[in-house]
């Protein structure tokens, strides 16, 4: 307890300074915060959250908690990760919010489209949304999984949403019962759960084990690189970036052919996988990429598989802009993305490296020193 306890208390300090990082592109204006539509937000949750549990007559809710993202098929992976978890926790509704604005504002209007052509439209909502649903609603037992990958930015800013949901803490709504609050700390009925490589002793191995069951062909034909998001230095919280590092080398211990980058991560961007693998006497041949990210949302699809002179500046090979496809190709390598229903895949839809979520929200901790009253003088 003492760890997780640790944990939340660095990443609420650290989500108070922090930017946000997106993965859906940051040009688009912020949703409009007037104090009206804060209160439509959560209203809007509050009835969804009310009717559910009214229908289904459980005690216990689960949510979880995504960065976000505009495809198809990631909302597809969501729909299937939500489906695994209520067959995991049978007793629980399971709820699945976005904590990138972004993301929301545009998976709400339609910016890709499915197989079909079909330009798709899917509502989400912020963690504060649901967990004040969840909350109004008066659950008795709470579990909130983080989906992120490394307890980085991203798990910060989801810490410090649970925490001011304990703490009575948003603005333009009516306040929580202060006494269930109190229940819940209580009855210590808040669980947190860990993202998916925070234990660089349990989870970096047992991750690196399900990903050489499903690549280890293809690393016996060629190099398999993933690309990861990663943080920039300085808000590399808890010093996360490290996850990476590690992984790659626990997969390493299987095939030297296995590395690991980010497209964030400084000193492990894609010309330094390459400067690896030719450290390792790999100078040609296949590479095959893979995400490790949650799901495949623009990074995947873009960043890593992007094809044509959209992703290639040959004035400039290093360029952050071009894809990891293209790079890699132009290196004298043969570079492809395994696909799966036309798409890459990411880490959700994997169902060895979804069950060390699952694990992880079975195994989560409550969430001590989470609430403080609004009445202390009470």
């Amino acid at each position: 307890m003492k760890k997780i306890k640790s944990f939340i208390l660095a990443a609420v300090a650290f989500a108070l300074v922090a930017p946000v990082f997106t993965a859906c592109s940051s040009d688009d204006d912020k949703k409009n915060e007037t104090v009206e539509n804060i209160i439509s937000e959560f209203s809007v949750n509050d009835k969804m959250v009310a009717e559910q549990k009214a229908k289904s007559g459980k005690n216990v809710a689960v949510l979880l908690v995504a960065f976000g993202s505009t495809w198809n098929n990631a909302f597809l992976a969501f729909d299937k990760t939500k489906a695994a978890y209520e067959a995991a926790f049978p007793n629980a509704d399971v709820y699945v919010c976005f904590s990138s604005d972004i993301c929301i504002n545009r998976a709400s209007v339609g910016e890709n489209y499915d197989d079909n052509g079909n330009l798709v439209k899917r509502d989400y909502y912020e963690p504060r949304y649901l967990l004040h649903a969840i909350g109004a609603a008066k659950y008795s037992k709470i579990y909130v999984q983080s989906l992120q990958v490394i307890p980085g930015e991203e798990f910060a800013a989801v810490v410090a949403s649970v925490k001011k949901f304990m703490n009575n803490g948003y603005i333009g709504e009516a306040h929580l019962d202060d006494a269930y609050l109190a229940k819940l700390a209580e009855d210590e009925a808040i669980f947190f759960g860990m993202p998916l490589l925070s234990d660089p002793d349990v989870d970096v191995p047992a991750v690196a084990a399900e990903l050489n069951k499903l690549y280890a062909s293809e690393a016996s034909q060629g190099v398999v690189a993933f690309m990861g998001h990663g943080n920039p230095d300085n808000y590399d919280t808890f010093k996360a970036n490290v996850r990476y590092t590690q992984l790659e080398e626990a997969l390493q211990e299987y095939n030297k052919s296995y590395f690991v980058g980010t497209v964030d991560m400084p000193y492990n961007y894609k010309q330094d996988v390459l400067a690896r693998m030719q450290e390792k006497g790999k100078n040609e041949g296949k590479v095959f990429l893979h995400a490790l990210m949650s799901i495949a949302g623009d990074h995947a699809h873009n960043d890593m598989a992007g094809e044509g002179s959209e992703y290639w500046d040959p004035t400039d090979e290093e360029s952050e802009d071009n894809s990891w496809f293209e790079f890699f190709n132009h290196k004298g390598y043969t570079a492809s993305v395994p696909l799966s229903g036309n798409h890459p895949q990411g880490l959700l839809e994997l169902p060895g490296i979804l069950q060390v979520w699952i694990n992880h929200t079975k195994n989560a901790e409550f969430l001590e020193d989470a609430y403080h009253s609004m009445y202390p003088e009470e």
